[in-house]
Protein backbone atom coordinates (compact mmCIF):
# COMPACT_ATOMS: atom_id res chain seq x y z
CA UNK A 1 0.00 0.00 0.00
CA UNK A 2 1.39 3.35 -0.98
CA UNK A 3 2.31 5.91 1.77
CA UNK A 4 1.01 9.08 1.94
CA UNK A 5 4.65 10.66 0.88
CA UNK A 6 4.13 8.14 -2.17
CA UNK A 7 0.55 10.01 -2.97
CA UNK A 8 2.23 13.30 -2.34
CA UNK A 9 4.87 12.70 -4.80
CA UNK A 10 2.81 11.16 -7.56
CA UNK A 11 0.38 13.97 -7.18
CA UNK A 12 2.98 16.35 -7.83
CA UNK A 13 4.04 14.73 -11.67
CA UNK A 14 0.18 14.85 -12.41
CA UNK A 15 -1.41 18.49 -12.80
CA UNK A 16 -5.13 16.79 -12.04
CA UNK A 17 -3.71 15.67 -8.56
CA UNK A 18 -1.39 18.76 -7.62
CA UNK A 19 -4.00 20.53 -4.88
CA UNK A 20 -2.13 23.55 -5.73
CA UNK A 21 -3.80 24.02 -8.96
CA UNK A 22 -7.03 23.52 -7.89
CA UNK A 23 -9.29 26.48 -8.33
CA UNK A 24 -11.61 27.06 -5.55
CA UNK A 25 -15.56 27.36 -6.62
CA UNK A 26 -16.65 30.80 -6.57
CA UNK A 27 -18.70 31.64 -3.96
CA UNK A 28 -22.73 32.13 -4.04
CA UNK A 29 -22.50 31.36 -7.62
CA UNK A 30 -25.70 32.01 -9.44
CA UNK A 31 -28.11 30.91 -9.77
CA UNK A 32 -27.69 28.59 -6.99
CA UNK A 33 -29.88 27.50 -3.61
CA UNK A 34 -28.93 28.08 -0.14
CA UNK A 35 -30.49 25.76 2.50
CA UNK A 36 -29.90 26.51 6.42
CA UNK A 37 -31.41 23.93 8.84
CA UNK A 38 -31.07 23.63 12.54
CA UNK A 39 -28.68 21.19 13.46
CA UNK A 40 -29.84 20.47 17.16
CA UNK A 41 -33.00 19.81 15.30
CA UNK A 42 -31.12 16.67 13.26
CA UNK A 43 -32.98 18.32 9.55
CA UNK A 44 -29.91 16.97 7.99
CA UNK A 45 -32.06 14.41 6.27
CA UNK A 46 -34.99 16.82 5.18
CA UNK A 47 -31.79 19.65 3.98
CA UNK A 48 -29.87 16.77 1.59
CA UNK A 49 -33.57 15.51 0.58
CA UNK A 50 -34.65 18.88 -0.49
CA UNK A 51 -31.43 19.27 -2.28
CA UNK A 52 -31.34 16.53 -4.04
CA UNK A 53 -34.65 17.05 -5.03
CA UNK A 54 -34.23 20.58 -6.66
CA UNK A 55 -31.15 19.39 -8.27
CA UNK A 56 -33.58 16.31 -9.82
CA UNK A 57 -35.96 19.50 -11.04
CA UNK A 58 -33.37 22.03 -11.67
CA UNK A 59 -30.22 19.95 -12.58
CA UNK A 60 -27.00 22.69 -13.82
CA UNK A 61 -26.45 24.77 -15.45
CA UNK A 62 -30.09 26.28 -14.14
CA UNK A 63 -29.06 25.36 -10.47
CA UNK A 64 -25.18 26.03 -10.62
CA UNK A 65 -25.10 25.19 -6.39
CA UNK A 66 -26.48 24.33 -3.36
CA UNK A 67 -25.18 25.03 -0.09
CA UNK A 68 -26.35 23.10 2.90
CA UNK A 69 -25.44 25.01 6.33
CA UNK A 70 -26.02 23.40 9.43
CA UNK A 71 -26.91 25.61 12.48
CA UNK A 72 -26.76 25.18 16.10
CA UNK A 73 -27.35 27.78 18.23
CA UNK A 74 -30.60 29.10 20.34
CA UNK A 75 -31.26 31.68 17.73
CA UNK A 76 -31.03 29.54 14.93
CA UNK A 77 -33.51 26.87 16.94
CA UNK A 78 -36.03 25.36 14.69
CA UNK A 79 -34.60 26.94 11.32
CA UNK A 80 -35.42 25.12 8.45
CA UNK A 81 -35.14 28.10 5.05
CA UNK A 82 -34.40 27.81 1.81
CA UNK A 83 -32.75 30.70 0.08
CA UNK A 84 -32.45 31.77 -3.95
CA UNK A 85 -29.41 33.34 -5.10
CA UNK A 86 -30.12 35.45 -8.42
CA UNK A 87 -26.94 37.41 -9.80
CA UNK A 88 -26.76 40.72 -9.15
CA UNK A 89 -29.67 40.85 -5.98
CA UNK A 90 -29.05 39.21 -2.78
CA UNK A 91 -30.54 35.98 -1.78
CA UNK A 92 -34.43 35.75 -1.94
CA UNK A 93 -36.36 33.69 0.80
CA UNK A 94 -38.15 31.06 -0.80
CA UNK A 95 -39.21 29.37 2.41
CA UNK A 96 -38.91 30.09 6.04
CA UNK A 97 -40.46 27.05 7.98
CA UNK A 98 -41.64 29.47 11.13
CA UNK A 99 -42.97 31.88 8.62
CA UNK A 100 -45.06 29.11 6.71
CA UNK A 101 -46.00 27.16 9.58
CA UNK A 102 -43.75 24.28 8.71
CA UNK A 103 -41.76 22.21 5.90
CA UNK A 104 -42.10 23.17 2.53
CA UNK A 105 -44.34 20.09 0.08
CA UNK A 106 -41.59 20.16 -2.69
CA UNK A 107 -44.41 20.75 -4.86
CA UNK A 108 -44.43 24.79 -3.70
CA UNK A 109 -41.62 24.94 -3.34
CA UNK A 110 -40.38 23.82 -6.70
CA UNK A 111 -42.85 26.61 -8.16
CA UNK A 112 -41.58 28.93 -6.44
CA UNK A 113 -38.05 28.58 -7.54
CA UNK A 114 -39.02 27.69 -10.75
CA UNK A 115 -41.22 31.11 -11.47
CA UNK A 116 -37.57 32.49 -11.04
CA UNK A 117 -34.98 30.80 -12.32
CA UNK A 118 -37.10 29.15 -15.59
CA UNK A 119 -40.40 30.89 -16.09
CA UNK A 120 -41.59 28.95 -18.72
CA UNK A 121 -40.74 25.03 -17.90
CA UNK A 122 -42.98 22.17 -16.68
CA UNK A 123 -42.92 20.40 -13.62
CA UNK A 124 -45.28 17.99 -15.13
CA UNK A 125 -47.34 16.80 -12.42
CA UNK A 126 -45.67 18.64 -9.71
CA UNK A 127 -46.96 21.99 -11.63
CA UNK A 128 -50.36 23.68 -11.16
CA UNK A 129 -53.51 22.91 -12.38
CA UNK A 130 -54.75 25.43 -14.91
CA UNK A 131 -58.22 26.90 -14.31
Amino acid sequence: MPSEQDNVEQAKGNPALDSSTFIPPAPLMSPSIIIEFCDRCQWLHRATWVSTELFLTFPPPVLKAISIIPLNSEETGGRFRVWLNLEGSLPQLMWDRKIEGGFPELKGLKQRIRDHVQPGKSLGHSDKKSE
